[in-house]
């Protein structure tokens, strides 16, 4: 069974301790893995880690920040340390402060660029002596379908580095490929999260409108595609993504929703 292949494994989840990068983490730990949180808040990824250990898992928390090399590279040892090595890197940290271009400064775009581009990168570069050395290396990165294949307006720097992550995924998965290490992302539609919440209910009674099957994705069917990108099935499949949005994508217009 799928889900079998990552019993034991040690899995590291960047931005762990809530959103879809909490639901990615509780799935691996569900599965057997065992799973390092990873966020800036020390106290949020213990926290998030100690539910996960409630309910049977292996977990633990960790402080790092994804913009330094020296925070990434600290990761990297530590989830070694108390998991025996690497096996995949669920590169999911970021952020998406909504602001139009008009009113962005240029200081709220470097930092965008840093924590969700430069930060997976970083990230990567310092796991990927671990995972040389696991039979299982997996690198998944949680990209979005804004940027790659839609636009919303308040986030051009976000669509940037979500388009961004795709083409250093390309490229990232041809050098690492000698080392059988795949990499892959996930590309999430409207999840419900905690951000999502704060935009306000009529916001997110919009955005279940315009999704052929009704209904907001749950932050677990991120994590259930990534537990699949990580799997030993999955070991043959490398630089694709997945898009997981209930369809958001596909109308050609608002007609078309109301054709269904």
């Amino acid at each position: 069974m799928l889900a079998e292949s990552l019993k034991g494994k040690s899995v590291i989840v960047t931005g762990g301790s809530k959103g879809i990068g909490k639901g990615i983490a509780r799935v691996f730990a569900r599965h057997g893995a065992k799973v390092l949180v990873v966020a800036r808040d020390l106290q949020a990824a213990e926290t998030t880690a100690r539910e996960f250990v409630a309910a049977g898992g292996t977990a633990s928390g960790f402080s790092a920040d994804v913009t330094r090399f020296e925070d990434m590279e600290k990761m990297a040892q530590v989830a070694a340390e108390r998991h025996g090595g690497i096996d995949v890197l669920c590169a999911n940290a970021g952020v998406f402060p909504q602001v139009k271009m008009e009113d962005m400064s240029p200081e709220t775009w470097d930092e965008v660029m840093a924590t969700n581009l430069k930060g997976t990168f970083l990230a990567v570069k310092a796991c990927i002596p671990y995972l040389k050395k696991s039979d299982q290396g997996r690198i998944v990165i949680t990209s979005s379908i804004t940027g790659p294949v839609t636009g919303f307006p308040g986030w051009t720097h976000y669509g940037a580095t979500k388009a961004g992550q795709l083409g250093f995924m390309r490229t990232a998965c041809m050098e690492l490929a000698k080392y059988r290490i795949t990499v892959n992302a996930v590309l999430p539609g409207n999840i419900v999260t905690e951000g999502l919440q704060a935009l306000g209910p009529e916001y997110m009674k919009g955005m279940a409108a315009a999704v052929p099957l009704g209904t907001l994705g749950e932050v677990e069917d991120i994590g259930h595609a990534a537990l699949f990108f990580a799997s030993r099935e999955a070991g043959y499949i490398t630089g694709q993504t997945l898009i997981v949005d209930g369809g958001q994508v596909l109308p050609e217009s608002q007609d078309a929703l109301a054709q269904m």
